[in-house]
């Protein structure tokens, strides 16, 4: 459905560390970085991390969560503690499993240096 997503930062050089480490969990490699963003490039999208091109401070979205699949409950669990550890912070509830209408989910939300809301979901 999407060909990239794209969340601003104030921080170039500290979101690339933070998000080297909570992909990595993923295996996905290493951003790139161009002058003002760093792109993740995988066979089915783009993740990327931007200095805004207008030149005023980049914002979080209030309600806005990004949501990336995780192929195991450790998988996520390991996600939410590479993001921890690279400057993140936790919220929402404890990682954990969710029961919905839609069927269990393991989930595990944390917030990035720049506040932007993230979530590893697995499909349980």
């Amino acid at each position: 459905m999407f060909s990239h997503v794209m969340l601003g930062t104030n921080h170039l050089e500290r979101s690339k560390t933070f998000y080297d480490a909570l992909l990595g969990t993923l295996g996905i490699a290493p951003g790139v970085v161009d002058d003002i963003r760093i792109f993740y490039i995988t066979p089915t999208g783009i993740f990327s991390v931007s200095q805004p091109i207008n030149g005023l401070p980049a914002t979080c979205a209030n309600g806005g969560t990004i949501g990336f699949a995780a192929s195991s409950a450790e998988q996520a669990a390991a996600w939410h503690a590479a993001g921890i550890a690279a400057g993140g912070t936790t919220c929402e509830d404890p990682p954990g499993v969710r029961d919905s209408k839609m069927g269990a989910y393991y989930l595990a939300y944390l917030r990035d240096p720049d506040g932007n809301k993230l979530c590893a979901l697995y499909r349980m």
